[in-house]
This record gives C-alpha cells, structure tokens and sequence, in this order.
C-alpha cells in the first residue's frame, strides 16, 4: 500500500478503488456508515459520499484508468 503513495497513477487508483468500495458498502450498509459521520471512520462517509454524487466522473475516471492500464 505504501508504494502506491509514491506512484500518483497507482495513487489514484487506489482512490478510485476506496471512492467504489465505500458507495456499494454504503448502498448495503447505510445505518453503519452514517454513524461513523465523524471521527477517524468519518473517511469512509466521505468517500461514499463522493461516490454517490459524482457517480459518472468516478465511472468515466475508472473507464479512463481501466483503459490506461491496457495500453501500458
């Protein structure tokens, strides 16, 4: 997880990855994640909370990744 930190392209797909799993695990689990608003598990609402508004840029950021990855 740490040499993601020093390649921004893995950098960001680790967000793109975060920004996913914590949308779907909010759709399953809403009641556990709206009571961690706040505190250290108050990322993973933030997280969700992108990925439930900007829900076609994170999808066309992942297409755009995916795509990056296979011409590589």
């Amino acid at each position: 997880m740490q040499a993601a930190l020093f390649n921004f392209q893995s950098l960001l797909m680790v967000m793109l990855l975060l920004i996913c799993t914590c949308a779907y695990a909010h759709s399953i689990f809403p009641g556990i994640m709206d009571r961690n608003k706040d505190g250290a598990f108050g990322i993973f609402w933030k997280f969700a909370r992108i990925g439930e508004r900007l829900s076609p840029y994170v999808s066309l950021c992942c297409v755009a990744m995916a795509v990056s990855l296979l011409i590589q």
